[in-house]
């Protein structure tokens, strides 16, 4: 096995063939490697042939970006067995190289100490002080072989890779595991920083349009539609409406003085500036009822039940999405469950059932019924402008190749993705035939499930695919931007 001439010659290519946009790939990676690759050794008692075939490896681990930068490890291989005869290099051991070569590509996979060695000589620098000079050229890599889009997702990208790498060899846990946890925490902490800073002036004023065109639909809603025909809806907005039916207050008022309790609450329970923003909203919702007159559109109770509903759910629905609310129920529920053993919806679902039945005691059975049907077209509504074509859909996927599609579900369609542990098979008349697989779930939004169809059957035909909705989710109160 002549080394050094294979190395003078895939050196000169990749000086000089390698594509313009790969800054990080580049020959200057390969020669750290190799000697990442050669100071493990020392330590790991690989030598003699052993460590040819593993300089070997690291040298044309990537030659594969010589050509294309997607499956990059197959065209590694396809040219290690192109030039490696020419060089001493026998089929075993190319064959043995060419594995080596596979066991990089990520998720890595160690299948003996030399691929051991190779993987973590590969992904050396995230144990060290030059992680951050080599993670920028990956990032400038990335961009523009589309992996990625802005810094943002990079740096999430990277907090998830780097919550999940583990060094395979002892050398590399012992050395560098502790910088890698270092940048790790540096790297956590830079993203909620960003967090927390990302509010531009223009997202400033494009809520404060949201909020303005929300609450006027919702101030529409209530003086065209409900106030004039005597119909409710749930939540403080009900409340509010029956208070005023009752003892003909001020229904800005009313609205304001029920929701200021729970606005305090919400200040401690959801945030600031939930609180403020939801403050001011209310207090908007006031100046726009006293400015519409009450005036009622039609005389139909459908068309009322159905219409209100709608625009008041479409109004609700669009303060929802600037980080705020305009009926603080939820608050209330979230308050009462730190309290009880009872759920946000049994919570909502006991004030709704209580504001419907003394409707129906004081305006009739079919104001009351109506009121349903107004309740449930906003709270439709509502779901639907806050979720639209972003609702999740948990997907669920069963088969035999799965460790490529976990593969190009995280780098290609930038999911993250949850392993069971499970067995495949047991069909009709096979009973006897099954084999262990990894059971993938991820989340993904409606728009994206045929494209992640399309990427799993690519890859599999046979593969079992099931979904299900999104219905809930611990931590918070409503889906929010801002926070």
């Amino acid at each position: 096995m002549n080394f050094q001439q294979a190395y003078s010659f895939i050196s000169e290519k990749l000086k000089t063939e390698l594509p313009s946009y790969i800054t990080y790939h580049t020959w200057e990676h390969t020669e750290n490697v190799i000697r990442s690759a050669e100071e493990l050794a020392k330590t790991e008692n690989i030598s003699g042939d052993d460590l040819i075939l593993l300089k070997t490896a690291a040298l044309f681990h990537d030659t594969g970006f010589l050509h294309h930068h997607q499956e990059h490890e197959e065209e590694s291989c396809k040219i290690a067995r192109k030039y490696l005869p020419e060089y001493g290099y026998n089929e075993t051991q190319i064959e043995h190289i060419c594995r080596l070569i596979m066991a990089t590509r990520l998720p890595q996979l160690s299948e003996d100490h030399l691929a051991s060695a190779l993987c973590d000589a590969d992904l050396y620098y995230l144990g060290t002080n030059n992680y951050t000079e080599y993670a920028e050229r990956l990032y400038q890599e990335s961009k523009k072989t589309n992996v990625v889009s802005n810094d943002t997702e990079w740096l999430m990208k990277q907090i998830e890779f780097l919550s999940a790498h583990t060094y395979f060899t002892r050398t590399a846990q012992d050395k560098l595991t502790s910088q890698k946890l270092a940048t790790l925490a540096a790297l956590q902490a830079r993203l909620q920083h960003t967090k927390l800073h990302k509010e531009s002036p223009l997202q400033r004023i494009q809520d404060a349009l949201l909020a303005i065109v929300g609450v006027t639909i919702a101030g529409i809603a209530l003086k065209l539609f409900l106030v004039p025909n005597h119909f409710f809806d749930g939540g403080v907005t009900g409340i509010s409406l029956l208070v005023h039916e009752l003892y003909h207050y001020n229904l800005g008022v009313v609205i304001l003085f029920f929701n200021l309790p729970l606005i305090v609450l919400g200040y401690f329970s959801v945030g600031q500036k939930f609180a403020v923003r939801t403050l001011l909203c209310v207090i908007l919702l006031g100046v726009c009822l006293s400015i519409i007159p009450d005036h009622s559109v039609t005389a139909d109770k459908l068309l009322i039940s159905i219409f209100g509903g709608a625009f008041l759910g479409i109004g609700i629905g669009l303060i929802m999405r600037v980080g705020a609310a305009l009926d603080g129920i939820e608050v209330l529920a979230l308050y009462a469950l730190k309290k009880t053993s009872f759920t946000i919806t049994e919570i909502i679902l006991a004030f709704n059932i209580l504001i419907f039945t003394i409707a129906a005691f004081n305006f009739g059975i079919e104001t009351a019924l109506y009121s349903i049907l107004t309740y449930f077209t906003a709270t439709r509504c509502i779901n639907y402008v806050v979720e639209g074509l972003q609702a999740y859909t948990g997907v669920t996927i069963v088969s035999a190749k799965s460790e490529v599609i976990k593969f190009q579900l995280v780098n290609k369609l930038g999911r993250g993705i949850t392993i069971y542990k499970g067995e495949r098979g047991f069909l009709p008349g096979k009973y006897e035939i099954s084999s262990d697989c990894d059971i993938i779930f991820t989340i993904i939004t409606r728009l994206e499930f045929r494209k992640l169809k399309n990427l799993v059957y690519d890859i599999d035909p046979k593969a079992f695919i099931f979904t299900n909705e999104i219905k809930d989710a611990s931590g918070g109160i409503i889906k929010r931007r801002g926070h």
